[in-house]
């Protein structure tokens, strides 16, 4: 399953892979999805726990010690919980957040879905969201599981990422425009 789709390979799409198939035969597809999507916007919340994911100056046991505190906070357990143990034994803690992004395209071929990676100048309100997916399932005619990035850089606006197609209608990308053409004007 993961050679079929390009964005599920190397590490992160095997180990992605391997979760799926437990969590697909434990039907708790579901319940293992909003685990790890608990975990990635405790990821992208604290930078503490960002640093004790990708850092390579902490040891096995002391990433260990502290992601068991982490889980048990957040109320993550079972199947989710010990993968994400299993990642930090391997020392693979640092590809956590490519295997969470491979899992969702996995859930979501699974589901029939689509997904779109979602680039945004600030959070999203709720209403946004739906709106956001509705637009997108009105044109893939799926429904659309939605990856949400917040990049202040692109100051307003929204890039949106479907399978090979790419719509960019950020204001960095208007302005770019606007100023080249200046350029070639002048």
């Amino acid at each position: 399953m993961a050679a079929e789709d390009p964005s599920v390979s190397g590490v992160s799409g095997r180990y992605a892979t391997a979760l799926f198939e437990l969590a697909r035969d434990e039907k708790s597809v579901d319940a293992v999805m909003a685990d790890l999507d608990k975990f990635s916007a405790m990821l992208a919340d604290s930078a503490d726990l960002k640093r004790l994911v990708r850092s390579p100056v902490f040891g096995a046991s002391e990433q260990s010690k502290a992601l068991v505190a982490v889980l048990e906070k957040a109320g993550i357990g079972g199947i989710s919980a010990n993968f994400l143990k299993l990642l930090t034994a391997n020392r693979r803690l640092f590809v956590v957040a490519d295997v969470i992004r491979a899992f969702r395209a996995l859930v979501a071929k699974f589901k029939g879905e689509a997904t779109a990676d979602v680039t945004v100048a600030e959070k999203l309100s709720d209403t946004n969201l739906d709106a956001l997916k509705a637009a997108l399932k009105s044109v893939t005619g799926k429904d659309v599981a939605l990856n949400v990035n917040i990049d202040p850089a692109i100051i307003g606006g929204l890039v949106v990422k479907l399978g090979s197609r790419m719509v960019d209608s950020s204001l960095r990308t208007k302005l770019n425009s606007i100023k080249h053409a200046m350029k070639e004007a002048g």
